[in-house]
Formats: structure tokens, C-alpha cells, sequence
């Protein structure tokens, strides 16, 4: 069956809400730290285990898209999704609450089922559309989660949002059970033959590993970047409290509401163009962190440009996997997520520590390093990719 556009924004809607429970935790990292009386950057460990569990839930939860019917695996992934918010929001000491979190992360899986179901179920001419509408939802999701946890801790307390979340993640199931199309994979084989063919998958696509490669340091950068940003933006000279931290996610909207008409270049053919472009763009907003961080008004605006080079590099790249093979598409999108957050997971943890050894600016530092290796990975993939399609 094709997707219809009502059914696109339905994907997209679903996809904001049940990735925002990753990102909840960010603008709350101070309010965690009071509560539980620790420091904030240990409170900060919230965040890097929340994106652990996620790339652990993508490499084993994922690829079982290609192998059961996905419906009944989205609605079964977002119960465990209801119970880990729960945990979370109960949570009586700090240990609990990391525990929470990882399997918060690990069951929060389910725009990466959705995802490559609604490239599936779209016809070929309107994929990139179809894949950016959906991105679109995931990453303003990941983006306004932080502005919402941000008002409702500094109102409420950190526990409401885990309730809420949870309570909302309960009504996507209703929906999800009503509107979501049933899909049914063509894979036969086994759990452990179904992971050996992701290994396969990787040796024979040299466009999977390159997009693979370069999203594990562009995460990197975006791990790094909003988990700090709590850090920076609640001392000197802002001393802002959670509620003005959480406002600084719409600020970042705004550069993914780019992710449809990146997707639309892809649909010209010329996705690995806007990669390029992105990452140029990624390298130009560290040179603007490390220069303005002091100058509110830049700083915004070099949000914006973050997130419009994230998403030229993500969106492209997904684009380019989804179209290698139609049969793999769960596989080949676990492979690119899985090492994608695996990036996100491994930025914030460094980021944490280089906060404490040096400071903000040690981390645009880092930062800008890991965007010009991820360019020189594109530049040396491109001459290699023209030598085997020659």
C-alpha cells in the first residue's frame, strides 16, 4: 500500500513525542543534581546513558523490523518505553534513576522502526520527502522535548515530565493501534542469521560504512553540544534557570524544520552534495561557539546553524541508506543509528569531561576537530566510491 500524506504526518507526530523521552532529561540535569545532591556534571551522566540505551535498543531491537510485523513491535516497544518513564519518575536514588535511563534510551527506539516504514510504504520519486516530513517530526521532537522538560521541571519538579511522558507515550499507542498500516517483512531467517547479515550488509555496501562513519562524529558534535549547553548556559555569565534553558530547543527547531528540503534534494539526486555542504556548515558554527558564546544573540543564531548542517548530513545520509537495498531497510538503518548514537553517547561523555578539565571552549575545540575529520572522511570516500562505480 502507498502512504498516504495524512499518514506521513501521523509517523511524524508519533516520532517527536516518543524520541523527546531521550532529550527530557537534559534541561533537567541541574534540578537532578538538587535533588539528589550530587554534582552536576555526575547528574549529567543521565544523558549519556539515556543515548547508551538508545544505540543499544537500535542494534538489537531494530533489525527485528525486517523479520516480525513491525505494528505489533511498535506498540510492544512503546510499552516498555511507559514502564522505564515510570521507573524514572519513582526513582528513590541516583543509581535508579541511571538504570531508568538507559532502558528509557534502549526502548525509545521506535522512530527508527517508523522510519524505515514510512520509506517503505512510499512510492520512490517521493522517499526523501516522505523520510524528511518524518525526520522532521523526530528531530523537532528531540529539540522542543528540552524546551517542555524545561518549563515543567522548573514548575513542577523533574518527576512530572517522566510522568507525562509516560501518559503521552500511552496515548501513542491507542493511535499507532488505530492508524499505523500493518507491515510484513519478507526476511524468513532466524534472530542470529537476521544480525549476521548486518555484518554482511557492511562489508558489501561502502556507501552504508561511509555515512556510518561520518554521522558517528556529526553525533558526536550534537551529543556534545546539548549536553553541555546546560552546563554553560547555568553559570556565568547566564546563570540561566531550567525553563530558560528548555527555550533554547525551538531555538534549535528552527534548523530542523530544514530537514524536508534537504530531503527533497536528495529526491534530485543529490544527496551526498548536501552532506558535503553540512558539514562545512557544522565546522563554521564551532568556529562561532568558541568566538561568541558570551553573545547571546550569536550564539542563538549559530544554534540554528548547527542544527541546519546536522540535519543536511543525517537526512542525505539516510536517504542514500534507505535506497541501497528495500528488503534491509531496518538493518541498513540500524547500522547508520546505531553507530549515529553510539557518536551521541561518546560526545557527551566527553564533552562532560572536557567541561571539567577546561571548559567551553576545550569543547568547541574538540568539536571543530571532529567536523574536519568527518570532511576528510568524505573527501578521501568520494575518490573511492568514483573508482568502484567506474
Amino acid at each position: 500500500m502507498s502512504l498516504k500524506k495524512a499518514d506521513t504526518i501521523i509517523m511524524a507526530i508519533t516520532t517527536a513525542f516518543i524520541v523527546a523521552n531521550i532529550y527530557y532529561c537534559q534541561p533537567l540535569i541541574v534540578l537532578i543534581a538538587k535533588d539528589f545532591n550530587i554534582s552536576a556534571a555526575i547528574a549529567g551522566h543521565t544523558a549519556y546513558l539515556t543515548q547508551a540505551g538508545y544505540a543499544t535498543g537500535l542494534l538489537f531491537l531494530v533489525p527485528l523490523g525486517d523479520m516480525i510485523e513491525r505494528k505489533k513491535q511498535i506498540i510492544f516497544t512503546t510499552l516498555l518505553a511507559v514502564l522505564s518513564l515510570i521507573m524514572a519518575a519513582t526513582a528513590q536514588n541516583f543509581l535508579i534513576l541511571e538504570v531508568a535511563c538507559f532502558l528509557i534510551g534502549f526502548s525509545s527506539i521506535v522512530p527508527q522502526l517508523i522510519l524505515p516504514l514510512s520509506a517503505h510504504l512510499s512510492a520512490p520519486e517521493q522517499r526523501g520527502k516522505v523520510v524528511g516530513i518524518v525526520m522532521s517530526g523526530l528531530l523537532i521532537g528531540i529539540l522542543a522535548s528540552r524546551t517542555i522538560s524545561g518549563f515543567i521541571g522548573g514548575i513542577y519538579g523533574w518527576r512530572m515530565m517522566y510522568y507525562i511522558a509516560a501518559v503521552i507515550c500511552i496515548a501513542i499507542m491507542v493511535l499507532i493501534h488505530y492508524r499505523f498500516p500493518q507491515s510484513f517483512p519478507s526476511f524468513t531467517g532466524n534472530y542470529k542469521k537476521l544480525m549476521r547479515t548486518m555484518i554482511t550488509l557492511v562489508k558489501e555496501e561502502p556507501v552504508l560504512r561511509e555515512c556510518s562513519t561520518i554521522n558517528i562524529f556529526v553525533f558526536m558534535i550534537f551529543g556534545s553540544f546539548w549536553t553541555n549547553m546546560v552546563l554553560l548556559l547555568a553559570n556565568a555569565p547566564y546563570h540561566f534557570e531550567s525553563t530558560q534553558i528548555g527555550l533554547f530547543g525551538l531555538v534549535g527547531a528552527v534548523g530542523a524544520l530544514t530537514a524536508p528540503l534537504i530531503g527533497k534534494l536528495g529526491d534530485n539526486g543529490k544527496p551526498r552534495i548536501a552532506v558535503g555542504y553540512g558539514l562545512a556548515i557544522i565546522l563554521l558554527s564551532q568556529v562561532f561557539f568558541y568566538f561568541f558564546s558570551d553573545q547571546i544573540f550569536i550564539f542563538i543564531a549559530t544554534i540554528i546553524l548547527l542544527e541546519m548542517g546536522h540535519q543536511a548530513v543525517h537526512v542525505s545520509n539516510q536517504t542514500r541508506v534507505y535506497a541501497l537495498n528495500p528488503d534491509a531497510r531496518n538493518r541498513l538503518n540500524t547500522v547508520l543509528m546505531t553507530m549515529s548514537f553510539i557518536g551521541a553517547a561518546s560526545g557527551s561523555a566527553i564533552g562532560l569531561a572536557l567541561w571539567q578539565f577546561k571548559g567551553w571552549q576545550t569543547i568547541c575545540l574538540a568539536s571543530a576537530l571532529m567536523a574536519i575529520i568527518a570532511f576528510v572522511i568524505y573527501l578521501v570516500t568520494y575518490r573511492k566510491l568514483r573508482i568502484a562505480n567506474s
